[in-house]
């Protein structure tokens, strides 16, 4: 237990908003450059000297992942998806006006997969390896003013297998064009945290600034803070002297009576806004979004925020979105991202690498906690499994071959671009680099599952293998990067050898402990280790691995795998990824999800779902006796979906997730099932009962027998109408807004069918422009790219956008053989 964590431990962080937009670098003057860009997917010789750009070049824009764009092959690797990676080319025309001559003049890079470089009318400007990093780069002294000026970006994502999941190539983020004073905030460079005592709250603030003049100045700040009204409720000017050609870090502070707190249900934020003047000139100005709130660890009591002792009830997730692949859209995420908390989930873990600024303002807005991470190998490559998830010759691919050199200036970059964000809980600095054997060893390994071990150690110790002591040697370097850049946060990271990393100075180096898969060392470790905070960063779906947090104080919270099916990490073909999210690729609550909700949600809910017994075709010897006591062993599924379509007579478990106190059945108006309250091992009521067609109804009571939720389930008949959940009507910005449309196919009685696969076609007026269209089926292996896609569980959702037109009003038809064409109007604001 770090001394800091002794004591209760408060926090304020803030997200950057600079002008209008969001996920900018914190000063100057921000344009986004998103459109127009021409892309090419094949090195070019001397490509960073293209001037011209023929029919060859594809002309897009940005957001743009080429790989989810290529043909699905099942001779390329199921780690990421089946899907090829490749160089690419991109290129962007710019005319600096000859009037911001003097102004410095940056290209900000949200993140590009991978290993990219970027030039400016033919000169570098830098190499940036790690694909999930933003960085920055200065064109002043290359820029031609007053003319146009060509950004050229080339991407080697050739090493196409050098992830266990699904990656993506290009520039999949937002690309801005900053300028400045060549006096101004440096990047990432204001920075505050807070100190609440009883009801008073002082705002700690540190300035950076850079002077790039031959000159010293004299500067004055001006700092003001409001409230969630717009009521300035501190403010603050100070001076400050910057040497010549140098850049220095200033310190402040603003008090604040009785602050409102950010909290999960109540995300309040206020804003901070920080101007410089030189003289009486206004030189450079920032906004950030920011918010008080308290975090408390304890090893014993496990996690508070503003003194509420909580459970944390996580999910991991990675970054792409099913048919978009890696192309981050902010409506997407905050529909995934709500569904998500709809269901009880209140902390998220951004596996293994940081996510996009959308998420992580998001979260803040919302109220979500965030574990934020940053690496999934350090020194060494991981096994990359390229023929179906663990199964074959594994591949060596990775990113392991610029940790040396870029590893610690990842973190650091990826703790100063979020260290403002309210939701930010932790920092992790690895997940599963201790997983045994791959590739570290330790003669431990020799032990057995009675040392700890729950996943495969592969033939014990390896004396050739790397020394685990590694661990803990890197552990903290990488623990003292973030805590150069931010006291304010814990360092963490999930464990997969709890049992080998315990035997290292790795768990040592962390301010809290996350053990993955690795409940049954939770009680062992609490006792050996007393002052070791722990909690499950990752996690299996099953009752009994939140009971393990339910049932102990001293655990605050667990993380599960997956919160969202993600591509990659394949099984064999025909599989696109790995399918065991609370959501599916298009970010529907699957079945597991209702499963969390009724043990996570505080909301009242009941939710069935149904599937045949297996074994209910025994045959006419078979007793009574002898098949109920063959069910009884037979686990209810969390996976069932809400069907009822089958033959009549047919034996059926009908499966309830619920957090009612009891629950019955009912069909046609007969109670069928009668009142349950015990859900057994697994947490599920369930009842057998012989299909009949009609309108099947669970209802929840609360302990007084009072009804409190209640769900339906309809006999349908075949498709016949496509409903859209959105209506007929749809509006959406022209600046980029990405609209939805969630269909479901319904019968000539609106009932949803379920069972349905039919084929939709998808035509637009020319102002359209389709993104993708997800059903959420994993064995799908049809074309990302085309118009036209089979519905999954009779259900998909449809991305598009605007296509750059000056038009007010465009429309979609959806269309399917036998079924009624459904139009859309869509109107642009």
């Amino acid at each position: 237990m770090k001394p800091f964590f002794n004591a209760l431990i408060t926090f304020l962080f803030f997200c950057c908003f600079a002008n209008i937009l969001h996920a900018k670098p914190g000063f100057g003057t921000t344009t986004n450059i998103n459109q127009g860009w021409y892309f090419k997917l094949n090195d070019i010789q001397n490509g960073q000297n293209q001037q011209q750009f023929d029919r060859s070049f594809q002309r897009l824009d940005l957001p743009h992942d080429w790989t989810v764009k290529q043909t699905l092959n099942p001779s390329l690797a199921s780690a990421t998806g089946y899907l090829p990676g490749g160089i690419g080319w991109y290129y962007k025309v710019v005319n600096i006006p000859k009037e911001d001559t003097g102004k410095k003049v940056f290209v900000y890079f949200e993140g590009v997969y991978n290993r990219s470089d970027v030039y400016i009318n033919g000169q570098p400007l830098g190499h940036r390896p790690n694909g999930y990093i933003s960085f920055m780069y200065d064109m002043t002294p290359h820029l031609k003013y007053g003319e146009e000026n060509v950004i050229a970006v080339r991407v080697d994502h050739s090493q196409d297998a050098d992830s266990r999941w699904y990656t993506g190539s290009g520039i999949y983020r937002d690309v801005w064009l900053v300028k400045s004073e060549p006096l101004h905030i440096d990047l990432w460079g204001l920075y505050c945290y807070p100190e609440l005592n009883k009801d008073a709250g002082t705002l700690q603030i540190e300035l950076n600034l850079v002077n790039e003049l031959s000159q010293a100045k004299n500067v004055k700040v001006q700092y003001e803070l409001l409230d969630p009204q717009g009521k300035v409720v501190a403010k603050n000017n100070a001076s400050y002297a910057i040497k010549a050609n140098d850049k220095a870090a200033f310190k402040t502070q603003l008090k604040v009576t009785k602050p409102q707190l950010w909290s999960l249900e109540s995300p309040v934020l206020y804003q901070l806004k920080t101007k410089i003047f030189d003289k009486d000139r206004l030189v450079d100005s920032t906004t950030v979004k920011t918010g008080f709130r308290k975090f408390t660890f304890d090893p014993n009591k496990g996690f508070a925020l503003n003194h509420k002792w909580m459970k944390m009830k996580g999910i991991c997730f990675h970054h792409d979105a099913g048919v978009l692949g890696a192309e981050v859209y902010r409506e997407v995420w905050k529909r995934r991202l709500l569904n998500l908390k709809e269901i009880g989930v209140n902390a998220v873990r951004t596996s293994h690498n940081p996510q996009s600024p959308i998420i992580y303002e998001l979260c803040d807005e919302l109220g979500l906690l965030v574990m934020n991470e940053a690496f999934d190998e350090w020194e060494f490559p991981k096994r990359k499994w390229l023929e179906g998830w663990n199964v074959g010759t594994p591949g060596f691919q990775g990113t392991y071959d610029f940790f040396e050199k870029w590893g610690e200036e990842d973190l650091a970059s990826m703790v100063k671009r979020d260290r403002n964000h309210l939701s930010i809980f932790a920092w992790s600095i690895g997940n599963e680099v201790d997983y045994p054997n791959d590739p570290y060893s330790h003669p431990i390994l020799n032990g057995d599952k009675n040392q700890g071990f729950t996943q495969a150690i592969y033939g014990g110790y390896k004396k050739d293998a790397p020394d685990a002591m590694r661990l803990g040697v890197i552990a903290k370097k990488l623990a003292a990067v973030v805590k150069k850049y931010d006291l304010s946060r814990p360092v963490t990271a999930g464990l997969a050898g709890v049992a080998m990393s315990n035997e290292t100075e790795y768990p040592g180096a962390l301010d809290i402990a996350g053990y993955n898969y690795t409940e049954g060392k939770y009680h062992e470790d609490h006792k050996k280790y007393p002052n070791r905070v722990i909690y499950g960063s990752e996690n299996r779906h099953e009752l009994e691995a939140w009971k393990a947090v339910a049932d102990n104080e001293f655990i605050f919270g667990q993380f599960l795998w997956t919160g969202i099916d993600y591509l990659g990490e394949s099984g064999r073909w025909p599989s696109r990824g790995f399918y065991s999210g609370l959501l599916d690729l298009g970010g529907y609550i699957k079945p597991r999800g209702y499963f969390r909700q009724s043990l996570w949600s505080d909301k009242p809910m009941v939710y069935i779902g149904t599937y045949p017994l297996e074994g209910a075709n025994w045959d006419n010897n078979t007793s009574v006796l002898q098949i109920n006591e063959r069910r009884k062993n037979e686990e209810p599924s969390i996976d069932a979906w809400p069907i009822w379509n089958y033959k009549n007579g047919q034996l059926i478990r009908v499966v309830c997730y619920t957090n009612a106190a009891q629950a019955y059945l009912e069909l046609n108006g007969k109670v069928v099932g009668d009142k349950k309250s015990d859900k057994g091992k697994f947490g599920v009521l369930f009842w057998d009962i012989p299909y009949q067609d009609g309108q099947l109804i669970a209802v929840g009571l609360d302990a007084n027998g009072k009804e409190i939720s209640r769900q339906e389930l309809k006999t349908s008949k075949r498709p016949e109408s496509i409903f859209v959940k959105q209506g007929d009507e749809i509006t959406i910005s022209k600046d980029g807004e990405v609209g939805q449309l969630e269909i479901q196919l319904v019968d000539e009685n609106g009932v949803p069918v379920l069972l349905a696969e039919d084929e939709i076609t998808f035509e637009s007026t020319r102002n359209i422009r389709l993104l993708g269209m997800e059903g959420g089926n994993n064995s799908d292996m049809t074309s990302y790219t085309d118009n036209r896609h089979r519905v999954f569980r009779g259900r998909m959702i449809i991305y598009f956008k605007a296509n750059n037109s000056n038009e007010n009003e465009g429309r979609i038809i959806l269309s399917s053989p036998w079924l009624e064409q459904k139009e859309i109007k869509v109107k642009f604001n």
